[in-house]
């Protein structure tokens, strides 16, 4: 089951959008996201990323359509002109436009849908993963992972994030491969590390929003619940003064 689901968060970084990134894992260690579900623009941000780089290969069976647009603040229309690529009516999940066959030709299967891999994985390594690919001429597709070895998809982004290489140390036995210590930016994307930071940080929110959609609801209720505790304690201590004030 592990093993399925790395391959599910390797098929993740093909098609999704970010920018460039300085440095990114090193030795397989994971960087804090920082990500905020009550951050409703990074959410909505990230929804447009992810329709537009990644829902052309991976599913999101789990959510709906319409789900998304109230959870998100978007109108209907915003969410089927611009989030919505497959044709699917607005109660329905969202689904890919890459025929299976093509997949199967590309990939050797269809890319695994992705709802849940932010809880199966946690958002600080979807987020470490998405910003350490390097070129790796020794790979079949030229490209490898500094948090998942020998990545078999290719990171598509280069154009934004820029070409990455590794920083190789010492192999811990004779034979091991050089474990991976840094990564270095050696040509430059179309955008700055700031804006890549933010685009995966989206990309990153809007993928633990959609494991788990009833968070935002959870995180509403919450105060509303703190609020009724503390009238509640207030009432409390009106009816124990109430209820003592005869035996002082």
């Amino acid at each position: 089951m592990t093993d399925h689901w790395i391959v599910r968060l390797a098929c993740a970084a093909m098609l999704m959008l970010a920018s460039t990134v300085a440095g990114a894992a090193e030795g397989g260690k994971t960087l804090q996201a920082g990500n905020d579900l009550g951050d409703r623009a990074s959410l909505q941000r990230g929804a447009q990323l992810y329709m537009n780089y990644c829902s052309g290969c991976h599913a999101l069976k789990y959510l709906r359509y319409s789900r998304m647009a109230k959870d998100l603040g978007l109108s209907e229309e915003e969410v089927m002109n611009n989030l919505n690529f497959t044709g699917a009516a607005i109660g329905e999940t969202v689904g890919v436009t890459l025929p299976k066959a093509e997949a199967e030709k590309w990939f050797g299967k269809m890319p695994p849908d992705l709802t849940l891999i932010s809880r199966v994985r946690g958002s600080d390594w979807v987020y470490t993963y998405l910003k350490s690919f390097y070129l790796d001429p020794g790979r079949p597709l030229g490209w490898n992972n500094a948090l998942f070895p020998n990545a078999s998809m290719p990171n598509p982004l280069w154009e934004m994030q820029g070409l990455q290489h590794a920083v190789h140390g010492k192999p811990e036995s004779p034979g091991a491969d050089p474990p991976v210590t840094g990564l270095n930016i050696v040509q430059p994307g179309n955008v700055d590390a700031g804006q890549y930071d933010q685009a995966v940080r989206d990309i990153t929110n809007f993928l633990e929003y959609a494991g788990e959609p009833a968070a935002l609801k959870r995180q509403q209720l919450g105060v509303w619940v703190i609020l009724f505790l503390a009238f509640l304690t207030f009432l409390l201590y009106l009816l124990k003064k109430e209820y003592w004030k005869d035996v002082h």
